[in-house]
């Protein structure tokens, strides 16, 4: 092997045991807080919600939500945001079966559980 390369290898390698590479999880949580403080967050604020409320109005108080639906439904848009509320799989992700589902109607708060959601 070229006298010059073995250098530049062994410099390469050095730089590339550096890397951290993050695969799969929630960007959301950081080590300063953890699914369950999120969890416990969520289930809190769901006890300040009011019907009629905004999209926007729930999304200052819960945050950016785990998943987003919206579609049409009876000639009206529909949408359907997600927060974690219950842990079910400890298997690191975040699961629909994990989330309350809050729906909204032409920008209001039209309720929220899954019995709302079942509605639809």
């Amino acid at each position: 092997m070229n006298r010059f390369l073995l250098p530049v290898l062994a410099a390469a390698s050095l730089s590339l045991t550096a890397c951290v590479v993050k695969v799969g999880g929630d960007d959301r949580w950081d080590d300063s807080e953890s699914w369950q403080q999120v969890q416990r967050h969520n289930q809190q604020i769901l006890s300040q919600l009011n019907i009629g409320m905004s999209t926007s109005q729930v999304e200052t108080l819960m945050g950016t939500a785990d998943f987003n639906e919206a579609f049409g439904s009876n000639g009206e848009m529909v949408q359907v945001l997600f927060y974690r509320t219950q842990h079910t799989h400890s298997d690191g992700k975040t699961t629909k079966d994990e989330c309350t589902p809050l729906i909204f109607k032409a920008d209001k708060l039209a309720g929220w559980g899954d019995k709302a959601y079942q509605q639809l």
